[in-house]
């Protein structure tokens, strides 16, 4: 069973319920024989009718916010993943997170109840009657034992049903990311044909998957109806023969199927929680972003930075080992060297998205993984290589919901004369993938922002020209000028006029520093 928090003291809830429905069965029972037997109506049986109506209520409401509570943490968990296919994080948030409701409210909580009341219902079964309390006793593991049997095999099913849904989503997300490049070279309908085989496979394992589960619940069906036959006719017969009296006969007829409900439902709601178990496990077994906790808070302002014997692994693959390298607070440098080297590690590092795994990071003398994250972070400027853009206005997208004014970062990234030729100027709809704007104009847009943080003194600049025409770079470094003076920077540069902003470059090849030298 995954680790869930607040799992135990939910299940400790669920075993009192238990209990108390197994204590209502045997009052509703002895109620009901009464009354067959023409004994009238009493006060326990109505009372075991609606407390029994109150625990049924209790265990949904119960279960319903449990549920609540674990669909919130897995979201958090996965959106805060390290994970980096955002197509299959997407499915796990989106259809794996709501496909854990049957696991928690359904099977779950009948799990519980199956445990508890028929051993109640076989303990009263042998105080009434031993015959069918031994009939009862050797019937009911059956119905576990054929829902391991056929468990097993939904479990493998529904396993594959997952992972090709996930290799579905995943796959759906990226083509529709590169549309735009696939149509360009003519790949677009092999794509399409792709996507199409792969919805087929998985509409045929989720058949497959129903398949078996409509035959296993023919299966727990018919083996407890046959155990309760084998209780039924002997009671019969001993009714007829004068050995058993009305009243014990009718107590030992309602209660036997009350053993064997509660393995039934459980059973039966196994195979519709086959699929959220599968994405619980997934989601709990997601790699999580570690948070840093907050120790100092720092002066505002330039501040000085330092590696020291810095290494990074991503899965065990160095990405950077024992970087040394200091920038002085208001110097700018410059990390060249070919793709892969480490670059854009060491920006991931600076920014506490990354923990290193040997060495440190000093800001003003400061450990950075003692500050407060939250507080380093809004003394940062960032721009990165491909600036994310968000649902909504341009003018939004670039004050990104705070109360600064944008219009001077605006004027300042030449975004003006890009926000005059929209329909609604600054007021104009981008969308997430800011499909009005051409490439250079959303690296200006990052460029605005970095600009509008006018209080930051450290700014990161990773490759902010690359894929940019050279009409398109000259505008952006010109912001950049604008946003150099009197703070800190590090640049990622692949093209010279990067490189002519800084004071000192330095040289990474396979994540170590080679050279460093005056620009």
């Amino acid at each position: 069973m995954p680790a869930l928090p607040g799992l135990r003291r939910y299940l400790v809830v669920l075993a009192v319920l238990g209990v108390l429905s197994a204590i209502l069965v045997l009052i509703q029972a002895e109620g009901l024989a009464t009354l067959l037997t023409g004994g009238g109506v009493s006060v326990f049986l109505v009372v075991a009718v609606a407390s029994r109506v109150l625990v049924t209520w209790g265990h949904g409401v119960l279960s319903g916010r449990f549920a609540a509570t674990v669909r919130a943490g897995l979201r958090r968990r996965l959106l805060g993943s390290a994970a980096e296919r955002a197509g299959v994080v997407a499915t796990q948030i989106t259809r794996g997170v709501d496909a854990t409701d049957s696991y928690l409210t359904g099977y779950l909580p009948s799990l519980v109840v199956s445990a508890v009341v028929p051993i109640a219902v076989i303990v009263r079964l042998f105080t009434t009657d031993v015959v069918s309390a031994l009939v009862v006793t050797a019937t009911l593991p059956l119905i576990p034992v054929f829902a391991i049997l056929v468990g097993k095999h939904t479990a493998a099913r529904t396993a594959r049903q997952w992972s090709s849904l996930t290799k579905l989503g995943g796959h759906f997300l990226d083509v529709v990311r590169g549309l735009e490049t696939l149509r360009l070279f003519g790949r677009a309908s092999a794509q399409a044909s792709t996507v199409r085989a792969m919805a087929s496979a998985h509409a045929d394992a989720t058949v497959k998957t129903l398949r078996v589960a409509f035959l296993s619940s023919l299966v727990l069906e018919l083996v407890a109806t046959m155990s309760v036959a084998l209780v039924a006719v002997p009671i019969g017969f001993r009714l007829l023969s004068g050995s058993l009296d009305p009243r014990t006969a009718l107590l030992v007829l309602v209660l036997a199927p009350e053993a064997y409900l509660p393995l039934r439902a459980a059973g039966a709601k196994f195979h519709a929680a086959a699929e959220g178990l599968t994405a619980l496990r997934e989601a709990l077994a997601v790699p999580v972003v570690s948070s840093r906790s907050a120790v100092f808070t720092r002066r505002r302002g330039a501040p000085s930075v330092a590696f020291e014997r810095v290494s990074v692994s991503y899965d065990g693959v160095p990405a950077l080992s024992e970087v040394d390298f200091s920038v002085p607070a208001g110097s700018r440098v410059a990390l060249v060297g070919p793709s892969g080297s480490g670059k854009s590690t060491v920006l991931a590092v600076l920014l506490g998205f990354v923990t290193p795994s040997s060495g440190r990071v000093l800001v003003d003398g400061v450990d950075l993984r003692s500050l407060s994250p939250s507080d380093w972070l809004a003394d940062v400027a960032w721009v990165p290589q491909r600036p994310t853009l968000f649902r909504g206005s341009l003018a939004s997208n670039i004050s990104l919901g705070t109360s600064t004014d944008f219009s001077a970062a605006a004027r300042a990234a030449s975004l003006d004369s890009v926000a005059a030729g929209l329909p609604g100027g600054f007021s104009t709809a981008v969308g997430e993938l800011g499909e009005v704007l051409s490439a250079g104009q959303r690296q200006r847009v990052g460029l605005a922002r970095a600009l509008a943080r006018t209080s930051a003194g450290l700014v990161l600049l990773d490759e902010p020209t690359a894929r940019l025409d050279s009409r398109t770079e000259a505008a952006v470094l010109s912001a950049t000028r604008r946003l150099l003076p009197g703070r800190t920077a590090v640049l990622v540069a692949h093209r010279p006029a990067m490189v002519s902003l800084a004071d000192r470059v330095i040289e990474l090849r396979g994540g170590r520093v080679c050279s460093e030298v005056a620009a």
